[in-house]
């Protein structure tokens, strides 16, 4: 006897384009995505809010494609950064992924930026942004 994850619940009708409908009536495609529970995702965006270290971030960027398979980037911007908000994160075209958690992921991320910018120092030094020219 198997048991399968809960998968998300539905966004009311008209509120999100996440297709989900659509990606559970399609045979063979991936729906990891709908393993993100919204109790899940607060969780996720718990840990993404308090990271430690660049490798902390880049190991969640692995971890969320790995279970998930969004894809998640977040390089310096291509204008001057000024503030975290000069920070791109990107996430992957992905059917199944809210609208809400599209804006959320990012969002705690730059939270978790300011609240160690360190991290934000390293990832810039990590593209030549702090090296002599």
């Amino acid at each position: 006897m198997t048991t399968q994850a809960p998968l998300r619940s539905p966004c009311p009708p008209g509120a999100c384009t996440c297709e989900r409908e659509r990606l559970l009536e399609t045979p063979g495609v991936d729906t990891r995505i709908l393993l993100l529970t919204r109790q899940e995702e607060k969780r996720l965006l718990e840990r993404l809010e308090n990271l430690q270290s660049l490798q902390d971030l880049e190991n969640m960027q692995q971890r969320i494609f790995a279970q998930l398979g969004l894809r998640v980037t977040t390089l310096p911007g291509s204008n001057e950064v000024r503030s975290m908000r000069g920070i791109a994160i990107e996430l992957g075209e992905l059917p199944g992924l809210c609208r809400k958690t599209r804006q959320a992921i990012p969002a705690a991320i730059r939270r978790g930026l300011e609240k160690r910018p360190e991290i934000a120092y390293r990832l810039l030094d990590a593209h030549d942004l702090f090296r002599d020219s």
